[in-house]
C-alpha cells in the first residue's frame, strides 16, 4: 500500500514510466505467473494513464488487484468496467469512479453518499449489519437493474464477509435529489443514505447501462481489520 503523497509519487511514476517498460504480461493467469513487483509496475502505470488526482492509488491499488483475481476466475462480466468509491475522502467531493480498465481511461467521476450513520462529510463507521443504516466496504457484484422507490437502480452482491449481507440490507446503487451540488451548498455537506451508494441524477442512466449485470464494485476505506483480512484486496503473489 502506497503512504506516499500523492503529488510525489506523480512524480516518481512518470520518471518510471521514462526508464522502464511494463513487466505485466497478459496470459490466462496473470496474477500466478507473475510476481508482485511486476504487479506494482502494472498498476503504478495503469494510475499514470488515468491521469486523474480525485483518484487515490491507495484506493486504485486494491480495487485492481480484486478486479484481475475475480475477472479471472469468471466471477464478473466479461468487460473492462471497474468502478472505485474512495470513503477515506470527503462526501463534498469526486469519489465515485468509473474505470475502463483495457483502455486505460476514467469514464466517469462524480460525488456519492454514504450511509447516514457512517458519519457526516467523512464516513468513519461501517458495518454488514441488517438495520446498521451503515455503508459496507470491500468487493461487489454489480447485479440487474429493477425500478424501486428511487426509480432506475441496480442490486449489489457482496463478495466479502464486509457486506455479504448486501441484498438482505437492499444496498443498492440509486439516485437522489440529496446527492448534488445545490444539496452541498445548503446544508454544508452532502446528503446520506440509509447505506446504499447514492449518485447524483445526471448521467445515470447512462453509468447503469455501462455497470449492469456483472461488473465490479469496490468500495475502500482503511480499515485494518478489513485490509488484513480480505483475500480479494491483498497482494498477488501471496494468492
Amino acid at each position: 500500500m502506497f503512504m506516499i503523497k500523492k503529488g510525489f509519487l506523480l512524480i516518481c511514476l512518470v520518471i518510471m514510466s521514462m526508464t522502464s517498460a511494463v513487466s505485466f504480461a497478459a496470459t490466462d493467469n496473470p496474477y500466478v505467473k507473475v510476481d508482485i513487483k511486476d504487479f506494482k509496475t502494472y498498476a503504478e502505470n495503469l494510475y499514470l494513464d488515468l491521469n486523474d488526482p480525485d483518484l487515490e492509488y491507495d484506493a486504485f491499488e486494491p480495487a485492481l488487484k480484486g478486479y484481475l483475481k475475480l475477472k479471472n476466475e469468471g466471477k464478473i462480466q466479461e468487460n473492462s468496467y471497474l468502478t472505485v468509491i474512495d470513503m477515506s475522502t470527503s462526501a463534498n467531493d469526486n469519489r465515485f469512479f468509473l474505470i475502463d480498465v483495457d483502455n486505460k481511461k476514467i469514464l466517469h467521476k462524480s460525488i456519492v453518499a454514504h450511509g447516514r450513520n457512517s458519519g457526516g462529510e467523512y464516513a468513519k463507521f461501517f458495518s454488514n449489519k441488517i438495520g446498521s443504516f451503515k455503508s459496507s466496504i470491500g468487493f461487489y457484484r454489480i447485479g440487474e437493474t429493477y425500478h424501486g422507490k428511487h426509480g432506475l437502480s441496480l442490486r449489489l452482491d457482496g463478495l466479502e464477509f464486509s457486506n455479504s449481507n448486501a441484498r438482505k440490507r437492499a444496498i443498492v446503487i440509486h439516485s437522489a435529489d440529496y446527492v448534488s451540488q445545490v444539496f452541498i451548498k445548503k446544508n454544508g455537506r452532502l446528503g446520506r443514505s440509509l447505506g446504499c451508494p447514492s449518485l447524483p441524477k445526471k448521467n445515470y442512466d447512462q453509468i447503469v447501462q455501462k455497470i449492469k449485470n456483472g461488473s465490479l464494485l469496490f468500495i475502500y476505506y482503511p480499515e485494518d481489520n478489513y485490509l488484513k483480512k480480505s483475500f480479494l484486496a491483498n497482494d498477488i503473489a501471496k494468492t
